[in-house]
């Protein structure tokens, strides 16, 4: 683990990162963009095995407010650009900083739905995109999930069970749910916005996801007709841990071919 210091937005900030795979400054690089609760500890081992089997070098870091990185204020409430934030400045700050060009991206959840952002905002600035269940607009069972995950982290353990990967768990969970929650985002949508991608794109989403249907990422392949998508049988909202064997076959072979191809692991693809 390491530590990284940046001003955003006039704030002096700590962003923890580390490295994985293949040693080699000069090769493709895999920048891992985490869930809304995530951290560099939570993805585990899953960077490694993933840019090991790729041959490509990986970069693991945890956004402002969550893992060992700047906690978010108390009284600091997110508003519903903050994916967008986090791809037009954070994520440029942190590739800049740590001489990443031209990356390949890796995200999961709000961290794909920032990697469409990015990609959208700079498409000449990226080889391509792997998101996992993204989100490009809000549903209801998104929402309702939210609410669930609300309640359990009120009355349950869920609370001790973060504080395991952030140093303050309040900060990670409730920017994400209050974010999420808040009246003002049920219109948030970014549907016409990703239709400025022209990187590569391999579009990963459970049949069984309890945050989001399948038409998150059906619509991103209308709107970005590249597109390749993966739609697992028997799966959640973390393909990465409940599929690690399929989604690291389908990446590896998109990463290799260029993003020009995706195996689709004996599940469905459209």
């Amino acid at each position: 683990m390491a530590f990284l210091s940046l001003e955003l937005a006039g704030t002096s900030t700590r962003i923890e990162y580390a490295w994985v795979g293949k040693a080699d400054a000069a090769a493709p690089t895999l920048v891992f963009l985490h869930e809304g609760l995530g951290s560099v500890a939570m993805w585990r081992d899953f960077p490694a095995r993933l840019c090991d089997a790729a041959g490509v070098r990986g970069l693991v870091y945890s956004r402002p407010g969550y893992g060992q990185s700047t906690p978010r204020p108390a009284d600091e409430h997110w508003q519903p650009d903050f994916m967008h934030k986090q791809a037009r400045h954070v994520l440029p700050a942190v590739l800049r900083a740590l001489e990443v060009k031209r990356p390949w991206l890796f995200g999961h959840s709000d961290g794909g739905t920032i990697a469409l952002l990015y990609a959208a905002a700079f498409p000449q600035a990226l080889r391509g995109a792997i998101v996992l269940a993204p989100h490009i607009f809000v549903e209801e069972i998104s929402v309702t999930s939210i609410r669930q995950a609300r309640e359990a982290y009120r009355t349950t353990d869920l609370r001790q069970k973060l504080a395991r990967y952030h140093a303050d768990p309040d900060s990670a969970f409730w920017g994400w749910n209050d974010a999420w929650l808040s009246p003002v985002f049920r219109d948030w949508s970014i549907a016409q916005e990703i239709r400025a991608i022209t990187c590569p794109l391999l579009a990963i989403q459970g049949v069984d996801d309890e945050y989001g249907t399948l038409e998150q990422v059906r619509g991103i392949a209308r709107a970005v007709p590249q597109t390749r998508l993966l739609e697992l049988p028997h799966c959640g909202h973390s393909p990465h841990k409940d599929q690690p064997d399929a989604v690291i076959a389908a990446a590896t072979l998109f990463v290799a071919a260029g993003g020009q191809s995706v195996s689709s692991g004996g599940s469905g693809t459209a």
